[in-house]
């Protein structure tokens, strides 16, 4: 997706999510801020997008967001239970109806048989509601590639936690 797509894509968002009256957090480890620097490059997203968490660490995954150390000891900190307790906490630790969440190896390092370069966890959280899971093997598309098809996907479960 080009940034014009993307601007546009976020744009629609937004505006969906002002029409519902819904704000927005994110919680983003492999993809650093991403997802929040897409929605706020939109002129006007400030009454929409509440805060962002980058927390790359797992240290910064328990102190900022409320994830249990036990959970990322037991499960690592690139998995389902993970990616749902990131997304649970932005909304927990913020003033946002709706987060998203995403943690993965963007590589090229880091990998392994059983969580190889690509392996992406994605959650969407909304007050009140369910909690969303999208696991991603997006295979080695490089780590640009990979973070930007996160971001997408990302920007995909934040559509449809709005519904």
């Amino acid at each position: 997706m080009n940034a014009h797509d993307s601007e546009r894509r976020c744009a629609a968002l937004l505006a969906h999510f002002r029409t519902l009256g819904l704000r927005v957090a994110t919680a983003e480890s492999c993809t650093g801020g991403l997802v929040a620097g897409a929605l706020t490059a939109v002129a006007g997203s400030s009454d929409v997008v509440e805060r962002g968490f980058v927390t790359y660490s797992n240290e910064s995954k328990t102190e900022l967001l409320g994830v249990p150390a036990a959970l990322i000891a037991a499960h690592g900190a690139v998995s389902e239970a993970v990616a749902r307790a990131m997304a649970e906490g932005a909304v927990a630790r913020s003033r946002a109806d709706v987060a998203v969440a995403i943690t993965g190896i963007a590589g090229p390092g880091g990998g392994s048989d059983a969580k190889p370069v690509g392996l992406v966890h994605l959650a969407a959280a909304r007050r009140g509601g369910a909690t969303i899971h999208l696991e991603r093997r997006y295979g080695d598309l490089g780590r640009a590639g990979i973070r930007e098809a996160a971001v997408a996907d990302a920007l995909d479960l934040l559509e449809k936690a709005a519904v």
